[in-house]
């Protein structure tokens, strides 16, 4: 019997280009779902009736939500091509940075939308020390990719909001990710958004600056 695998996602979502990455590097096959947030379809609410948010990753039937635990959910249900390291401390290590790319490098840049004068520019320097750290796992290590030779779960993880920080401070004018202060990140960065399979999963430029342009007004007047 085939397997059913589908991904309901929202375009512009780095958290479900992480997903449609990790399958397509694993060669599986699976239906895309675009969802429209603002009016979240039945679907949506049937498999994630928690938060309500995308990605959701169904499988025969049966959903399961949050980006980092999908990513799991495939490279323990489809053990070709892992993702994870085999070695339990390397996985550990690898699930931390990718907790701390999520709740602390993502939380942070959301904030910087809304804020003002000095506290903008303390959340731009906040991300700026936690992306420091982050590159350090790269620097130190002289890795090719977080991952070592090839992708990994830490490089599915971190590049799409690597690449989501690069178009936000291009929306934005504002300096959240640079050559000067991260070289290795940025070098990186190119690296993989040179190999097919990679770009292939990333939106549009000028769709995701007009989006992101959107949400950043809409934001703004809401917070008045």
């Amino acid at each position: 019997m085939a397997e059913e695998v589908k991904l309901i996602g929202a375009w512009a979502s780095p958290l479900s280009r992480r997903i449609e990455l990790a399958l397509k590097l694993k060669g599986i096959k699976y239906e895309y779902i675009d969802e429209d947030l603002p009016n979240k379809s039945p679907l949506l609410l049937k498999y994630n009736p928690v938060h309500k948010k995308v990605p959701v990753l169904v499988h025969n039937g049966k959903g399961i939500s949050e980006s980092l635990v999908i990513l799991e959910y495939i490279d323990e249900t489809w053990t070709h091509n892992p993702i994870l390291p085999k070695e339990p401390y390397h996985r550990a290590v690898a699930r931390f940075w990718a907790k701390f790319i999520d709740e602390k490098i993502l939380q942070t840049a959301l904030k910087i939308g809304s804020a003002i004068a000095e506290e903008k520019e303390k959340l731009i320097e906040e991300v700026h020390h936690d992306l420091k750290l982050l590159e350090n796992e790269l620097e130190v290590k002289e890795k090719e990719f977080f991952g070592g030779l090839e992708i990994g779960y830490l490089d599915i993880a971190a590049f799409f909001i690597g690449h989501w920080l690069q178009v936000r401070q291009e929306v934005m004018e504002i300096e959240l990710i640079h050559e000067e202060k991260h070289p290795h990140l940025c070098k990186w960065l190119a690296k993989l958004l040179k190999i097919d399979v990679v770009h292939g999963c990333v939106p549009p430029k000028e769709k995701h600056i007009a989006f992101m342009k959107a949400r950043i007004e809409a934001a703004k007047f809401s917070s008045k």
